[in-house]
């Protein structure tokens, strides 16, 4: 899951690392307040902008998924497609509204293919 060849590998690297620091911070407001309940996380204006940035990190997620066709790295199923399909998933079960990408779609329902995913990420859930 993790290329051998340094071009793909960092290609792999940067999408882990992208989502840690970029992605994981858009999203942990709307979350914490539609998912976890948290009662420090109920400002309505704060709710919408997390959204709205984490909807926007979405859109970059769809962009590379048209450009690659396929995987988020590349081609291939690699060691980024974790992180990522992890996050996308609890993007669509966040109880809000969803902007519609074909190429998350598609993504995902190839993800649906692989066994571990369907254990850990979907664990029978839409």
């Amino acid at each position: 899951m993790y290329p051998a060849d340094v071009y793909a590998r960092a290609r792999c690297d940067q999408w882990i690392d992208w989502q840690a620091s970029k992605l994981n911070r858009s999203w942990s407001y709307a979350f914490l307040a539609r998912v976890r309940h948290s009662p420090a996380h109920q400002d309505a204006e704060q709710v919408a902008l997390s959204w709205r940035n984490w909807e926007r990190h979405m859109a970059i997620v769809e962009g590379q998924l048209q450009h690659t066709g396929t995987y988020i790295a590349g081609r291939h199923f690699s060691l980024a497609d974790i992180p990522i399909a992890l996050l996308i998933n609890r993007w669509l079960e966040t109880p809000l509204e969803h902007a519609h990408f074909a190429a998350i779609s598609a993504y995902m329902e190839r993800l649906a293919e692989r066994e571990g995913y369907r254990e850990y990420c979907r664990s029978g859930t839409p």
